[in-house]
């Protein structure tokens, strides 16, 4: 289990870190010079290996999911350590950060709002922040054997509120995270998406689903790159990295792939690379970029 999250947690972070120099140019920009190789200095004044707010926040979760139990303060309070202090940051400071999750922060810490009631609920705040930092949840629903999909979506619900409140967040989340668990229990990456295509969706509105129907109801890996949208939307952002992992061979694939899409580089990168970190494995990792 040890080594399944290790795969996924580097992964991510490596995919984070190769995006970060080249995030927000677009996919024009990025085709003149493609991206082959982890570089820095780009779009932020940071050295290569430097993983963003995407990785810090997700640290920041597993560093209270890890004791084996949720407290929803607590991850509240480990993002206000990240965005005050500088912690899970390779740096020592936190940049990039999110509009939507700085607002959620900055409202539990200011505000008193409960933590997981700080999110933004409207339909704008349907970025990729929840999305980017979930993913040690489905390390704890596969260490607990939280196999319930009642619990698992009050779970993720939960988790997503803390900074998007939005059902098209919280049912991306779910679809992640679902995805995810199907691969920590040994599906490969062509049955976990038809697993998750199988999944019944009745507990979030039908207006809801429908936004997700390319990836629900058809068969995301059929569309051209052309149709692939690598914006921050959270649907975009779940689209792209599905496409690119189901159309790719190994993790250093998947992941150039990704960065290669242009616009949310890091984030698109780190979801990706946490998926195919846990189907290639640790190893399949660069270790040149690994040393980085």
């Amino acid at each position: 289990m040890l080594d399944k999250i290790k795969s996924v947690m580097i992964g991510h972070a490596v995919g984070d870190a190769l995006g970060v120099p080249v995030e927000f140019a677009s996919r024009e920009e990025i085709a003149e010079n493609p991206v082959t190789d982890m570089e820095g200095f780009g779009t932020y004044p940071y050295p290569a290996g430097t993983w963003s707010d995407d990785t810090s926040m997700s640290l920041g979760a597993l560093d209270c999911l890890a004791d084996g139990e949720i407290n929803w303060d607590k991850i509240m309070d480990n993002f206000g350590k990240w965005l005050d202090d500088g912690e899970y940051t390779p740096s020592g400071e936190a940049f990039d950060v999110g509009r939507t999750c700085l607002n959620a922060i900055i409202s539990y810490f200011t505000k008193g709002t409960k933590a997981n009631e700080s999110g933004g609920a409207d339909e704008h705040s349907n970025g990729n922040g929840s999305l980017m930092r979930i993913l040690p949840l489905a390390y704890y629903l596969h260490y607990k054997n939280i196999t319930d999909d009642k619990e698992i979506i009050n779970l993720v619900n939960n988790i997503s509120s803390l900074t998007h409140a939005h059902d098209i967040s919280k049912l991306g989340c779910y679809i992640y995270v679902k995805y995810v668990l199907f691969l920590l229990n040994d599906y490969d990456k062509k049955l976990a998406y038809k697993k998750i295509q199988e999944i019944d969706y009745s507990f979030y509105p039908k207006d809801v689903v429908d936004v997700y129907n390319r990836i629900l109801n058809e068969d995301i890996s059929k569309y051209s790159i052309d149709e692939i949208n690598s914006s921050g939307y959270i649907v975009d952002t779940l689209e792209a990295s599905l496409w690119m992992l189901l159309n790719t061979k190994s993790y250093s694939e998947a992941i150039i792939g990704s960065i290669n899409l242009g616009n949310d580089t890091d984030t698109i990168g780190a979801i990706c690379g946490s998926m195919a970190g846990l189907i290639y494995g640790l190893n399949s990792i660069p270790e040149k970029w690994l040393n980085t």
